[in-house]
Order: structure tokens, then C-alpha cells, then sequence
């Protein structure tokens, strides 16, 4: 069983005549075709103006709703450039898409409250209509992936492995560092999902965390925070009430200096909340195995599935 993406994913790509957007969209096509019969579909893209134009292979419509309309789209990747993504990501939404999976750095703050005043609004439509909510994942993000079936995003695919280990990362190289890890390892992932390091994004830790509890395939999970903010603390009380699978957490920043921002716009230390030790401490009361170092995460979740520590 995957998290959010799998099998049955349907993805467009919005700003997919660009050089990124084109390059990763090539990227996450090559996986999916490597992936066989298991592997989603990665349709095409979408460029205002561009529409009836190819490139690549990939057809391009005008908007989303076409693409929706005509291929059954349930998935959209955002690689429009800052100043337009927060529009990019309030079309998909309206066009009915499930799915958005928003890379784009450098979103305006205020643009992200605009789009989540939005995507609530439509989930509460949805919710009255008997249909499943709508979800966000980044912006700022290396997206998600279920290994063996579908790469949405940027993330290198081949040190993904499917098994039954879930990941959830403000970081993006550090997502990486833990799949690598778990890979060599024999351990593999269920899904990988990176949250973004954005102070206002569209999925949060809870939320990836009650995804992969309820998932049956899903046997253990790594948690990778940042310092900044107070995500982390709330997801370990989560944790402490609700999870019964083995949970492996790491901060990065620990060595940041208070008040300077860290690479992620959400990883500032401001009036002495949001430290590394504050967020390591939390994990610790609540059953969480803190990994020393980035460098030690698949093999302290391998020593805690074995009862050695």
C-alpha cells in the first residue's frame, strides 16, 4: 500500500516547457516507465499560451482543467517560478486536482496564506459533498515517492528501495541521506515525503504521521526536523498519543547561530523557541529515538527494530 501517491497517480506538470520543470518532469516519466505495469502516469504538462504544443513527447494544455477534462489528471507537480506558483497551486486546486506537489523556493509567505485560506475553504466544500480532501505538499520541497511505483519531485529515484520504512523531512538532502541509509541497509521505504522547510506549507508532520500509521505497510518511521518553529514539538505530542510503530527523529541546526536564518525560511531560532535541544528534548519524552547524527539514522532505527537499544 503506498501514502498519498502510487499506482493509480495521474501527473501533470505546471511550467513544464521550462528547463527545470521539463528536466524533472523527463526524470519522474523515466522512473514511472521503469516501474512497469506498477508504475503511475506522468500525462504532460501544463503552459498558459502553449497549448496543442509538444516538447519532449509530453503534450501541453492551457490550464489545468483541460488537462483534467481530457487525461483524468489527479496529480500536479508545480515548477512555476516564485512569483506565480502560489496561482499555479490555486489552479490545480480549482480545477479538482488531489494532489499538488509544490517545489518552487522563494513562494511569498503571504501568497502560501492565501492558498491555504483557499484549500481549506475547498476541503470543507468537499467534506459536505462526501468527497476526500484536497492536499498540498511543499512548496519548497523535493516532493514525494513511493519506491517501485511513482517519483513526484526531484529527489534522485535510484537509491529509492520499496519496503516498509516512512519518511518525513523538513530537509531534502537529508531525505536522501536517510533513504540511502535504509536502502543499503535492506530496510527500503513505503513512501518518502518531504514536508518543504516553508513556515506555511500544506502538509505537516501530524499529517504525514497519521498517514503512515493508518498504513498497513508502513512498519517504522524516520522523522526529520529543522530548527525554527514549533512543527516538531507538536509532532511528538502527536506521536506520544496516537503511534505505536517505532519512530527514528533527527534535528538538523543544532550548531545555527540564534536569530539567522538556516538555507529554509522556516529554520530561524527566534526569542529562544524553535532551538535544536528544545525540539530533541521533546522527541525524547515522547518515545522517540533521537539518531546523534544525520549519519547514524538507518542504523539507529535498525538497532531499535532489533531491541538492541
Amino acid at each position: 500500500m503506498s501514502v498519498l501517491v502510487g499506482t493509480n497517480t495521474r501527473l501533470i506538470t505546471q511550467g513544464i516547457t521550462g528547463k527545470v520543470g521539463l528536466f524533472h518532469s523527463q526524470g519522474c516519466r523515466a522512473y514511472a516507465l521503469e516501474c512497469g505495469a506498477k508504475g503511475g502516469k506522468v500525462l504532460g504538462g501544463v503552459t498558459p499560451g502553449r497549448g496543442g504544443q509538444t516538447v519532449d513527447g509530453f503534450p501541453v494544455w492551457n490550464s489545468v482543467y483541460e488537462a483534467v477534462k481530457k487525461e483524468g489528471a489527479n496529480t500536479s507537480m508545480v515548477f512555476v517560478p516564485p512569483f506565480g506558483a502560489a496561482d499555479a497551486i490555486l489552479e490545480a486546486l480549482d480545477a479538482g486536482i488531489e494532489l499538488v506537489v509544490a517545489i518552487t523556493e522563494g513562494v511569498p509567505v503571504l501568497d502560501m496564506v492565501r492558498v491555504r485560506q483557499f484549500m481549506h475553504a475547498k476541503n470543507r466544500e468537499r467534506a459536505a459533498a462526501g468527497l476526500k480532501p484536497q492536499r498540498l505538499i511543499g512548496p519548497n520541497c523535493p516532493g514525494i515517492i513511493t519506491p517501485g511505483q511513482i517519483k513526484i519531485g526531484i529527489m534522485p529515484g535510484y537509491i529509492h528501495r520499496p519496503g516498509n520504512v516512512g519518511i518525513v523531512s523538513r530537509s531534502g538532502t537529508l531525505t536522501y541521506e536517510a533513504v540511502h541509509q535504509t536502502t543499503s541497509l535492506g530496510m527500503g521505504q513505503s513512501t518518502c515525503i518531504g514536508i518543504g522547510g516553508d513556515p506555511v506549507n500544506g502538509t505537516n508532520f501530524i499529517d504525514a504521521l497519521e498517514l503512515f500509521e493508518k498504513d498497513p505497510d508502513t512498519h517504522s518511521i524516520i522523522m526529520i526536523g529543522e530548527i525554527g518553529g514549533s512543527a516538531e514539538e507538536e509532532a511528538a505530542e502527536w506521536i506520544k498519543k496516537n503511534t505505536k510503530k517505532p519512530v527514528v527523529g533527527f534535528i538538523a541546526g543544532r550548531t545555527a547561530p540564534p536569530g539567522r536564518r538556516m538555507g529554509h525560511a522556516g529554520a530561524i531560532i527566534s526569542g529562544g523557541k524553535g532551538t535544536a535541544d528544545g525540539k530533541m528534548a521533546a522527541m525524547k519524552e515522547a518515545g522517540i529515538r533521537v539518531s546523534p547524527t544525520p549519519a547514524e539514522l538507518g542504523t539507529t532505527l535498525k538497532a531499535l527494530l532489533e531491541g538492541k537499544i
